[in-house]
């Protein structure tokens, strides 16, 4: 298994994720720890020194003021995992809550941080023996770090909150003693350095860019079968119509688009025919879905740097240069994933137009799809479904970060609220996943009017793959199942990687732009 050095080596939204699924190793090297050790060594020299830092020999928050004992350095970082305990909701998926024990790590054995190697280890126990922190949802502004759930996070460290192994919820302290460990005791300045931090906000973040890539690269798949379906022209994708408005996003969807096409007996059947153009939700498909491509790709940028960074608070250089900043704050990341959100709720609106397109009765296709309208509704009432899911997400695109409300009596008094934009983000992705299942159901059974014309080797293999799970429609039935079907081959990433694998086969390139994976 390949290793990754955490604190010393540079992390991606792809490593990330394979950490967290066990397929790489994150270790602490020599490099790592004596920087970790030489910042902890720091820490000491300004408690016996008594140098107020604070959280270190100061409270917190509007109690910076109060001086703290050196005896009582270490209770003081005990009662911060204590009481900034207050998370409500559901807790997070699995996955999300490991991903913020990684990028933690990550960012902790950078060596700014005054964070003891034991205390390190035993949070990369928890990730590597998969037994992870339960963390309520909802109660972090995404300032002063993302307290709330990196205090639940943290709390098994010191034999406290609740831990998820496999299915089950358990006691922390049982789990540890099951293992023969014991709660840590922390350290001087340690507890506010495992909360301090935008991890929560992180964590969603990168899963979001993973989903979103998925969504971005099965928006154009499907669209390209919407637009078979449609007898649309592949005209519009041509390289040299983007070469003059070169936004990133658009040439490479064009570039997609123009090559799954290529070489269609659909596309060449109708060529010289009297359509002058297609609807925008056809022709517009690099300048739409591409738009979203460059929110994407500033998502993902912002993210990686994030991945990288120390969001501690204060920042430890040596005992006598320590500084407290706002490096905590959540705003860098709270502004791109409002943006990014908008720009996911965007597929869904452009597919249900498709969708919507598909049902009329135009280009030669039969009304709602079906031969024998009137007494079968066909394709009717899924469009319902996405004009819902679309309206939906248009509430849920209020960015979060437009709003700030002052805590901690008036100390922070701006907050980034990048937490919920984080988790609307989700949201909307939950519910594009769903239209996007939707819009499928209609390409193939659009696709499958045109017969005995075929597509292309990609198209083919996915109008092939859909039928092995969802037959052709000849009379009414629950339509539910079908498209509970197709959402599970989206979200699965069968679908994208059925395309892949044809697309290599037949040497056909349609992922050859490095700048929008996730490694």
């Amino acid at each position: 298994m390949k290793n990754f050095n955490y604190g010393i080596e540079h992390l991606t939204i792809g490593l990330s994720i394979d950490i967290a699924a066990g397929k790489v190793k994150g270790v602490i090297n020599e490099a790592a720890a004596i920087c970790i050790h030489t910042s902890w060594k720091e820490v000491e020299k300004i408690v016996h020194a008594h140098l107020p830092v604070y959280g270190i020999n100061t409270g917190f928050g509007p109690l910076c003021d109060t001086r703290i004992s050196e005896k009582d350095t270490s209770l003081l970082q005990s009662n911060i995992l204590k009481s900034h305990s207050v998370g409500v909701g559901k807790p997070i998926p699995k996955e999300i809550a490991k991903l913020m024990l990684i990028t933690k790590v990550h960012a902790l054995a950078q060596g700014y941080s005054g964070i003891a190697a034991a205390t390190l280890e035993r949070i990369i126990w928890h990730i590597d023996n998969d037994v992870t922190p339960v963390v309520p949802e909802k109660g972090s502004v995404g300032a002063s770090g993302d307290l709330a759930p990196l205090s639940h996070l943290f709390l098994p460290l010191i034999g406290l909150g609740y831990v998820n192994i496999g299915d089950e919820k358990l006691p922390a302290g049982e789990i540890l003693k099951q293992h023969s460990l014991q709660p840590l005791v922390l350290g001087p300045k340690e507890g506010l350095a495992l909360i301090n931090g935008t991890q929560f906000i992180l964590a969603f973040a990168i899963k979001a860019i993973e989903r979103l890539n998925n969504a971005l690269n099965v928006a154009d798949l499907i669209g390209a079968i919407s637009l078979e379906g449609l007898m649309g022209s592949a005209r519009p994708f041509v390289a040299r119509l983007h070469a003059i408005r070169p936004y990133k996003g658009s040439k490479l969807v064009a570039k997609r688009l123009a090559t799954l096409l290529e070489g269609s007996s659909i596309g060449s059947s109708h060529v010289g025919c009297d359509r002058v153009q297609d609807p925008y939700s056809l022709r517009c498909m690099p300048q739409v879905h591409g738009a979203s491509r460059n929110a994407w790709l500033h998502l993902k940028e912002l993210t990686e740097i994030e991945l990288n960074s120390v969001t501690d608070n204060p920042v430890i250089f040596n005992a006598d240069d320590t500084i407290s900043g706002g490096n905590f704050h959540g705003q860098p990341l709270a502004l791109p994933l409002d943006y990014a959100t908008v720009a996911a709720a965007e597929l869904g609106n452009i597919a249900d137009r498709r969708c919507y397109l598909m049902s009329e009765g135009r280009y030669g296709l039969p009304k709602l799809l079906t031969d024998d309208a009137g007494l079968n509704s066909g394709l009717m009432i899924p469009q319902y479904t996405t004009a819902a899911l679309v309206t939906e997400n248009k509430t849920l695109c209020f960015p979060a970060s437009a709003d700030s409300v002052p805590t901690s009596l008036g100390q922070e008094d701006h907050v980034s609220m990048g937490s919920i934009s984080g988790r609307k983000l989700h949201m909307v992705l939950d519910n594009i996943e769903y239209i996007q299942a939707i819009e499928l159901l209609y390409a193939a059974q659009a696709l499958d009017f045109r017969r005995p014309l075929q597509s292309t080797p990609v198209i083919e293999t996915l109008h092939q793959l859909v039928r092995q799970h969802v037959p052709f429609i000849k009379e009414d039935r629950v339509f539910s199942d079908d498209i509970n079907a197709l959402h599970q081959l989206i979200i699965s990433g069968q679908f994208q990687s059925v395309a892949n694998e044809t697309a290599q086969k037949h040497s056909i390139n349609i992922n050859d732009d490095d700048e929008f994976g996730i490694y």
